[in-house]
């Protein structure tokens, strides 16, 4: 019974003994009735919640994490020759199998255009969307969607031609900008411009791909999009050397993994798992630590690798789910090092993605 239902039960039993008292019987039948009303309601919503809860059940069934990326952002998610997928984004669809089967291999990856990314998360053809999307109010009203965190704080810039001279976006009055349809990008542009009383002509391509060959063939001076992706786009380029991004960001960009608003369960899996990540990394438990970590006496990381608690089962998972996204995947610092970091062609610095105890904003409750 929720909460609700048992408050109205007792509403309806302290009435019922009031009634009794004044031997009312036809005010006995009308708190009979709704008495009965209260109670299917209760079996209802108690109904509803089993019935939205499938999510998990299907990727078990299935044997697999049906995830939908990008079409092809190096660092993020990009296929190799091979059709073997990596990146950032593609890491958190692995930790996910990991956490689930054991086995960060267990995933679908569905290659997903920008324009119609929350079509097959709508319609259940994905469980989650792990594609560079901005967390944004209408995202989550009018789709009926939910972010369930954020996995990279990133903002829009600009990118350029070192010969335009151009030291700050305050000096692209007139500019031709190539940017993306589709994308929370085009209205940042209008609204930048806009506030700063400039102007500017736009081309807009339905695909990144579009958009970048647009600027690279000198079609427009100017290709916006999120920093994260302009690392990306200049190694791209014809002479990446001849291109610089402009110090500016224009406007925020929480990126983060979507999932339906019908399924609780699911979505505190995925939001679970990202925090798992970040508190590892906070406690220092990596996928090469992991063994220590499953002897140590210290509280929080027997909270975290499931040597104390049942948190896993609550989730619907093994307790050890956590250590095992650690082992088969690693820690958030790892990820990020590997495939946008140092650790990659990117080199993207840390910056606000730096752990909230190193100058960063990350931050991820606790396991408790």
């Amino acid at each position: 019974m929720t909460a609700w239902a048992f408050k109205a039960s007792n509403e309806h039993r302290n009435e019922c003994r009031h009634i009794w008292y004044r031997k009312d019987a036809k005010a006995m039948k009308r708190l009979g009735v709704r008495l009965f009303l209260t109670l299917l309601l209760s079996v209802c919503c108690c109904w509803l919640t089993s019935a939205r809860a499938q999510v998990l059940k299907s990727i078990r069934d299935r044997g697999a994490v049906n995830c939908g990326v990008s079409e092809g952002l190096y660092g993020f998610s990009a296929r190799d020759d091979k059709g073997n997928w990596s990146g950032f984004d593609v890491e958190l669809c692995r930790a996910l199998a990991a956490a689930i089967f054991n086995d960060a291999s267990k995933v679908n990856f569905i290659p997903l255009e920008s324009g119609r990314r929350f079509e097959p998360l709508q319609s259940g053809a994905i469980d989650v969307l792990s594609r560079n999307t901005t967390w944004t109010m209408s995202r989550e009203v009018d789709l009926a969607l939910m972010f369930a965190a954020t996995t990279y704080y990133d903002g829009q810039g600009f990118l350029l031609r070192r010969a335009a001279n151009k030291e700050t976006a305050l000096d692209l009055n007139g500019a031709k900008i190539c940017l993306q349809s589709g994308t929370t990008t085009e209205l940042n542009v209008s609204d930048f411009f806009l506030t700063n009383k400039m102007t500017y002509q736009l081309m807009a391509s339905p695909t990144a791909e579009g958009a970048i060959k647009a600027y690279d063939s000198g079609q427009c001076d100017v290709l916006t999009t999120d920093l994260s992706q302009l690392f990306a786009i200049r190694l791209l380029l014809t002479n990446p050397d001849d291109n610089i991004m402009l110090p500016d960001v224009i406007s925020k960009e929480p990126l983060g993994p979507v999932v339906r608003q019908d399924d609780v369960q699911w979505f505190n899996v995925v939001k679970w798992v990202h925090f798992a990540m970040v508190n590892a990394e906070e406690l220092g438990v990596t996928s090469k630590t992991i063994d220590d970590a499953l002897k140590s006496d210290k509280p929080d990381i027997r909270r975290l690798v499931g040597t104390d608690g049942k948190y896993g089962e609550h989730l619907g998972l093994t307790n050890d789910w956590a250590a095992r996204v650690i082992t088969l995947v690693g820690n958030y610092g790892e990820v990020y090092e590997r495939t946008v970091g140092t650790g990659s062609r990117l080199g993207i610095p840390r910056g606000v993605n730096q752990l909230w105890s190193k100058g960063g904003i990350l931050y991820a409750p606790p396991i408790r």
